[in-house]
């Protein structure tokens, strides 16, 4: 006969007590404070106009530990916690959230995300590739079949904008329809592709004041002035693309002034050094993003023209930033609050 296992001790309930598993809680993480800013960052501040929003493109990077992050946090933490203490930066007035372009996100996320930041911050928001993308594409990113889905006016707004709107409200900066490349039957055919994306964007409820909807295109044959008159037939603007699939941004502000006057979106993505496919070479070349790597200070000064001339007009700009632009989003973001507040004139 077999002994028998020894009974369990009991907690002053009369259950059996929890067994030990010999493992130790892991602490929780420390939770996410803003670094010191010194005088100089809060006096930039200061002096950039009031209709100017910058930021960054997303914000959970550790790199930025003593630019924007108080300490050392991993990426999960900072994705979940950082951004309350990245919009207590005095600089940082918007940011983009990318996540969106990859899953729908709903109104009670997009309202955790407005919880987080003040009164005065502004979201810039991808719509989900569900609705701008041309083509069904594979783990690879290769396109494997047509998307019925392409701008589908009823998904634009059930996917995209209610949401949004009903969990961000007043603190939308600028909804932002980023196509992906097109393939070479919609090119073949772009009166068709204009009127589709004229049908969409038609359809769109209207949004809290001061805020714009923009799109963003790949293909530089759209920078034509048929694409200019359907943006302003619906009351949506262009927005830069400052990326090595696009010409530089000189070329791109014939587009501009087609729509002027009116609101500026401007998304800074990536490097031209590292041409059209070049994310991930420039994201092995940057990592840890905490230093500029390929400074880019023409750019900077012909967007720092551009956004002045905006905002002296009386128009929003909406500028955000990625790592990849230059190296370190936080210090572009700094140089090119310096560049505009070089260009803006003394009174």
């Amino acid at each position: 006969m077999s002994e028998k296992e020894p009974a369990e001790p009991a907690d002053l309930f009369g259950k059996p007590a929890a067994r030990s598993t010999g493992r130790r809680a892991k602490p929780p993480a420390a939770p996410v404070a803003p670094a010191t800013t010194d005088a100089a960052i809060a006096e930039l501040a200061a002096g950039i106009p009031r209709l100017l929003y910058l930021g960054t493109s997303s914000w959970s990077f550790p790199g930025w530990k003593g630019l924007v992050w108080d300490t050392d946090h991993t990426e999960s933490t900072l994705a979940k916690q950082g951004l309350a203490a990245y919009a207590q930066h005095p600089i940082f007035r918007t940011v983009s959230l990318d996540r969106s372009f990859y899953r729908p996100l709903s109104a009670s996320q997009y309202a955790a995300y407005a919880a987080q930041v003040p009164e005065s911050f502004r979201f810039v928001v991808k719509a989900p590739s569900l609705v701008t993308d041309a083509m069904v594409r594979g783990g690879d990113g290769r396109g494997m079949q047509p998307n019925p889905a392409f701008l589908d006016p009823a998904l634009a707004i059930g996917e995209f904008v209610q949401p949004a709107v009903e969990g961000l409200g007043p603190r939308i900066g600028a909804l932002v329809f980023q196509l992906s490349p097109l393939p070479g039957t919609w090119l073949a055919r772009l009166p068709d592709f204009l009127g589709r994306l004229e049908t969409m964007l038609a359809a769109l409820p209207p949004l809290p004041a001061g805020a714009t909807v923009a799109v963003e295109v790949r293909d530089a044959q759209l920078l034509m002035p048929e694409f200019a008159a359907m943006l302003k037939r619906t009351g949506a603007t262009y927005c830069v693309g400052l990326h090595a699939k696009m010409p530089p941004i000189e070329a791109q502000l014939p587009m501009l002034r087609s729509l002027w006057p009116g609101p500026l979106v401007c998304r800074w993505s990536l490097h031209r050094k590292h041409g059209a496919y070049g994310y991930e070479e420039a994201k092995g070349l940057y990592e840890p993003f905490d230093r500029l790597v390929d400074p880019d200070p023409e750019t900077r000064d012909v967007l720092a023209r551009v956004i002045v001339a905006t905002t002296a007009a009386g128009f929003h700009s909406f500028v955000t930033i990625n790592n990849k632009a230059e190296g370190c989003a936080p210090l572009s973001v700094q140089e090119l609050a310096k560049a505009v507040t070089r260009s803006t004139p003394r009174t």
